[in-house]
């Protein structure tokens, strides 16, 4: 399988969990939100691996920054987010814009893991509280 298809098929699986992580947020499925969103990360981590191959220091991510007024603690927001620049990394691919695809899946990264962050902390306050 080619470099393109393999980074396609992962972001179209991160997007696939995403969807998945939304659903189970608006459904109160903790168990569902975590494991959704643990596996669109793997799928968005690989992504990312093989732009970064394609890559190898051509660009300079550290000027890639998420929106800010997005917070921690707004779930469905980050969510939200995440998939629409999912989706736009998806469609820079079809149009061959690879550094457009790679800033785009790279800032969706920044988001998932500002949401693994609170569910972290959620977590060890409710380990805490027991």
């Amino acid at each position: 399988m080619l470099r393109y298809e393999k980074i396609m098929q992962s972001i179209e699986l991160s997007i696939a969990y995403l969807e998945a992580s939304i659903s189970a947020l608006t459904q109160k499925d903790e168990d569902c939100f975590a494991d959704s969103l643990w596996r669109s990360a793997e799928e968005l981590e690989y992504a990312l691996f093989l732009f970064s191959m394609k890559f190898q220091d051509e660009s300079d991510m550290s000027k890639w920054k998420p929106k800010s007024g997005i917070k921690k603690g707004e779930s469905g927001r980050l969510l939200e987010a995440a998939k629409q620049l999912l989706d736009e990394s998806g469609k820079a691919m079809i149009d061959e814009s690879w550094l457009d695809a790679y800033k785009s899946a790279y800032v969706a990264r920044c988001y998932l893991l500002l949401l693994q962050e609170d569910l972290a902390k959620k977590r060890r306050e409710a380990i805490k509280k027991k």
